[in-house]
């Protein structure tokens, strides 16, 4: 009983993996993205920011650099419980606007989010649309003209590329920019070519303002990107990738630092499956709506790293026993060419879409490192899934600065 039940969890798993394989090859062709519309919408630029001097100034003098009329964006600093000079250098800047919070009790990106929101609709400045970075990124400077064509063009939440700044600082670094070269190839990109939903990546974000005037931020978890995203998907607005519209996210170089981002982001996965995901299986089904439901099996997908992790440890552990094995992997019930397939192709995702992105040569030696930082998915997972109801924002450090011209320069 217990081996067909174990058969069936593989099954489950294996399924929404091979799906994943199959959408992946329509990430293989890309048609880049025209600019066409004259500027004309106006923007809202906020910065997420807590404890953020050292990258701050880095920042500002980027979106200062903007390709866009300076008379149709402002930039918004969320100075949010900040103990350091991060308002004080935000403050140095002329027409860029340090907006102090204080909260000890709703602390986060999602709550200062929500507090910025409601400052902003109080001034009496309109604008078309919100764009919201992190302290710790770089933007291409024509990111603005991306968002005012896909504005322009009827979409109401887009999504930005994002890169990395820092591939080359360490192993865990590198593989950060491994997982995110392959998570917009061979993730997002096939979405986006076949009409799905994109999802939201917490920075590099744009939203119609009137929407979110209308639907209120109310992405509070340790995830509000994505639960911002689920949002989105049941009231049928389809977030949409701009594959050109480039931004540059920090990525920690320790693997003690990246593990605790992670278990941050896999607790707040955890949260907004256990509440979203059976809602909007149920909306796909009542509605055969396919994008409703590759949605909700994305967002299983926390699931199936668990699924994972414990099915794995069951059956490498059946085998230390003596005697016959006492369960049976999924695999050995495929013909064997079928099963080599799926695992070989499961392997080489990664350096498929490395060759896509033109990644530099350099890069792929940092492979050799790659299957360990996959494989800390699963305990990070299995921890995750125990302390789901964390609610406390763990705050990655920055200890220097990097420029837009360093990373655009990088080979």
């Amino acid at each position: 009983m217990f081996n067909q039940l174990l058969l069936s969890l593989q099954a489950l798993a294996a399924a929404i993996g091979v799906y994943q394989i199959v959408l992946s090859f329509f990430g293989w062709t890309h048609k880049k993205e025209t600019i066409t519309h004259q500027p004309t919408k106006s923007f809202a630029v906020l910065v997420a920011a807590h404890n953020e001097e050292t990258v701050i100034g880095a920042l500002i003098e980027n979106l200062l650099k903007f390709e866009y009329p300076r008379e149709l964006f402002d930039i918004f600093v969320i100075c949010d419980n900040c103990t350091d000079r991060t308002a004080n250098i935000v403050m140095q800047y002329p027409d860029v606007y340090a907006c102090e919070r204080t909260n000890t009790h709703k602390r986060g990106k999602g709550f200062a989010i929500e507090w910025m929101l409601k400052e902003l609709w109080a001034n009496p400045q309109h604008y078309d649309a919100v764009v919201m970075f992190d302290a710790d990124n770089l933007v291409a400077t024509d990111f603005l003209q991306y968002m005012n064509e896909d504005l322009c063009n009827g979409h109401q939440v887009i999504q930005g590329y994002l890169d990395t700044k820092n591939p080359y600082d360490s192993w865990i670094s590198a593989a950060n920019a491994i997982t995110y070269w392959f998570c917009n190839r061979l993730w997002q990109l096939p979405r986006l070519n076949l009409g799905l939903s994109n999802f939201l990546g917490g920075t590099g974000m744009c939203f119609d303002a009137q929407l979110l005037k209308d639907m209120g931020w109310g992405a509070t978890s340790l995830v509000e990107d994505l639960e911002f995203t689920v949002r989105c998907i049941q009231r049928n607005i389809y977030p949409k990738l701009n594959y050109e519209a480039r931004v540059y996210d920090e990525k920690p170089i320790t693997f003690r630092a990246s593990a605790r981002q992670r278990l941050r982001w896999m607790q707040g996965h955890f949260d907004v499956s256990r509440r979203y995901m059976l809602p909007l299986l149920w909306q796909a089904i009542k509605e055969r709506s396919l994008v409703k439901l590759d949605a909700s099996l994305y967002i299983f997908n926390a699931f199936v790293y668990l699924l994972g992790f414990v099915i794995t440890l069951i059956l490498w552990g059946d085998m230390l026993f003596p005697g016959e094995p006492h369960f049976t992997s999924i695999y050995a019930q495929m013909p064997l060419g079928v099963s080599l397939a799926i695992v070989i192709y499961g392997y080489i995702q990664c350096p498929i879409a490395m060759i896509f992105e033109k990644v530099n040569w350099r890069m792929y030696i940092k492979l050799v490192m790659f299957p360990v930082f996959f494989l800390s998915w699963w305990p990070i997972a299995f921890y995750a899934f125990f302390t789901q109801n964390n609610k406390i924002w763990s705050h990655t450090k920055h200890t220097r600065v990097i420029r837009l011209e360093e990373v655009q320069g990088q080979p």
